[in-house]
């Protein structure tokens, strides 16, 4: 899993590590919240662990299969949750270019490299079957005004349609689905003001923002054999709030 040093990544480790699974995830820079996350799946008995690799890159996205063949070669699901953030932070300070290039080197680049990493895994061990999840966000599909979103957009759109398109190229062995997460309560949720915060419940049907463990629940059921006949599909959390 990319990307799970905290938010929805980490949660999804989480849940699929109370399920029995053999948890392996990525940071970028963030080192201490991926070994607290390793750490906390550990002392509920499950099996994880953690190193740093930027799927940004064709360098990065070479040492992350080196790491892979050595570290699990038996893979059988691989999550692309990594993404750029370009809302707090150093991100939020970024030119609107600089913002678009970054979304696109992590979250387009890094998603379909990844992927198609995750596929020689897949076939090179022996089942050849595999689960690829990858993340993108329920607005793609509404639109929202402002450069952040516009930008998101671009990107998450570009995630979407790839996965419905890979999902074809490696069907029947190998199931693609996307997650579109709404607003779910992440360092952008918890840095939003009191009366955004308002807004989003005002507009969702289920009146109250997600959490990650409302992602990490949709991955869970995704990655299942419940959802064995579903693949090149996109499954949107988001409490109703986009059609």
């Amino acid at each position: 899993m990319t990307g799970a040093s905290s938010g929805i990544g980490a949660a999804m480790a989480s849940a699929f590590a109370e399920r029995g699974a053999r948890v392996l995830l990525t940071y970028r820079r963030n080192a201490s919240g991926a070994e607290a996350v390793v750490a906390a799946i550990r002392g509920a008995g499950g099996v994880a662990d953690c190193f740093a690799a930027d799927v940004g890159s064709e360098t990065g996205i070479a040492a992350l299969e080196q790491e892979m063949r050595a570290r699990a070669p038996d893979v059988d699901l691989w999550v692309n949750n990594a993404g750029a953030d370009i809302l707090t932070g150093d991100g939020a300070r970024l030119t609107r270019e600089q913002k678009l290039d970054l979304v696109l080197d992590v979250d387009v680049r890094g998603t379909a490299m990844a992927s198609w990493l995750a596929v020689r895994l897949f076939r090179a061990s022996g089942t050849r079957r595999g689960v690829i999840l990858n993340l993108s966000w329920d607005h793609v599909w509404q639109g929202m005004k402002g450069e952040n979103p516009v930008i998101y957009a671009c990107a998450k759109g570009a995630v979407a349609a790839f996965t419905t398109a890979l999902a074809r190229d490696v069907a029947p062995e190998i199931r693609v689905n996307t997650l579109a997460p709404g607003f779910i309560e992440t360092a952008f949720g918890e840095e939003a003001s009191a009366a955004w915060r308002a807004y989003v419940e005002s507009v969702t049907p289920l009146q109250r923002w997600g959490v990650p463990h409302d992602v990490a629940a949709a991955a869970v059921y995704l990655a299942s054999d419940a959802a064995g006949f579903i693949t090149g599909q996109t499954l949107k959390i988001n409490g109703g709030v986009v059609g």
